[in-house]
């Protein structure tokens, strides 16, 4: 492989499968890859021996096993990897979740990042409006007690007047937010209170036309955002190989088990999904929406519904082309995921420029 001309250094993180998303063929269960605390450990293992920056857990209520609690056991056994925990805003109080991120961060040594999930939770429903503006109080309400300052703070969902816990972070600030969504109310959520706004899978034109609006959105609370982008990935040593790979994991499912997984996510309604399968709808027959983006995942995925598929160079290339348009952060996944986090951190990992995000983040104002 040729090694490419070095470009600034970007977040290459991997995804550990809470919430019963690993297969060998997609749709197809098997119980030697359903969820539990010795297989999801083994792919975070698998990702911090190969030396990747961040490892996403996922939340779910019907799906999988607790991600705060599979943080906890697994701080003592990493070693260098931070741990991006998905957490779902409105499922727990916000003083409780701010003692329990401050202690997680103690425990893995200042390495705990945050996603923060704003989809409905479980036995609630809520329009896309009040959602997001739970979101950003939280978010708030959290950044202020996590940076150790007193909340006073009434709004729609949040009404507190507190201390900031004893318990402190490592480094005595928050972690890092990570945030994704598309609706007009979700881009307004991470404009106000993000720190790293995650896309899923599209072409890079619409990647370019997302990241303007949302680097406008964020100017005009006087914040500026960094990128992600979350998709899967097959790599193989040739791209006929990757091609071939790509068609076996779908060779099994049929279309009424795809539409019956996806629902299963609390998330299944929103508008990034509705991108997700307006990408799937614009692609070729074998659903390719270019040579290298492929987005047959989503026909049984209800989030991030496509994969970057070919040699390591065409891999890495197409990375590099999404460093050029703005990503600073990159959460990959594959099928079954310890297998391909194997393959890619042997074949493309060593070829680009990578590390740990490390930057200041905007301040959170108030919601008003």
């Amino acid at each position: 492989m040729t090694r490419p001309v070095e470009r600034r250094p970007v977040e290459m993180s991997w995804f550990s499968a809470l919430c019963d998303d690993d297969y060998e063929f997609l749709g197809v269960p098997d119980v030697e890859l359903q969820s539990s605390w010795n297989h999801c450990r083994n792919i975070v293992l698998t990702a911090d021996r190969y030396g990747f920056d961040n490892v996403l857990l996922p939340s779910g209520y019907a799906l999988g096993i607790d991600n705060t609690v599979f943080a906890g056991g697994m701080a003592p056994l990493t070693d260098q990897i931070r741990l991006l925990l998905a957490v779902r805003m409105g499922e727990l109080v916000v003083p409780q979740v701010a003692r329990q991120m401050a202690t997680l961060d103690q425990m893995l040594d200042g390495r705990l990042t945050i996603n923060i999930i704003s989809s409905d939770i479980p036995g609630e429903t809520l329009e896309s409006e009040p959602r997001y503006r739970r979101s950003t109080e939280i978010m708030y309400a959290l950044r202020e007690l996590l940076d150790g300052r007193a909340l006073s703070f009434k709004g729609d969902f949040v009404d507190l007047d507190v201390e900031p816990p004893r318990q402190r972070t490592q480094s005595g600030r928050s972690p890092l937010f990570y945030f994704g969504g598309l609706s007009p109310a979700a881009r307004d959520c991470a404009a106000a209170a993000a720190d790293v706004f995650l896309t899923w899978p599209n072409t890079t034109d619409k990647v370019l036309e997302v990241k303007a609006d949302m680097d406008e959105r964020a100017a005009a609370y006087g914040r500026e955002l960094k990128y992600g982008w979350r998709s899967h990935v097959i790599v193989r040593e040739t791209e006929d190989e990757a091609r071939a790979a790509a068609a076996r994991l779908l060779s099994k499912l049929d279309a009424e088990t795809g539409e019956a997984i996806k629902k299963q996510a609390l998330d299944s309604a929103s508008a990034g999904v509705a991108a997700q399968s307006a990408l799937r709808d614009g692609s070729d027959e074998d659903g390719y929406v270019e040579r290298h983006l492929w987005t047959g995942v989503g026909r049984a995925r209800s989030g991030a519904g496509a994969a970057i598929v070919g040699n390591p160079d065409q891999v890495r290339t197409k990375i590099e082309e999404l460093i050029d348009a703005g990503i600073d952060a990159f959460i990959l996944s594959g099928y079954p995921h310890a297998a391909e986090c194997d393959l890619f951190a042997r074949h493309v990992l060593p070829a680009i420029n990578h590390g740990k995000l490390d930057f200041e983040p905007s301040p959170i104002a108030a919601p008003s």
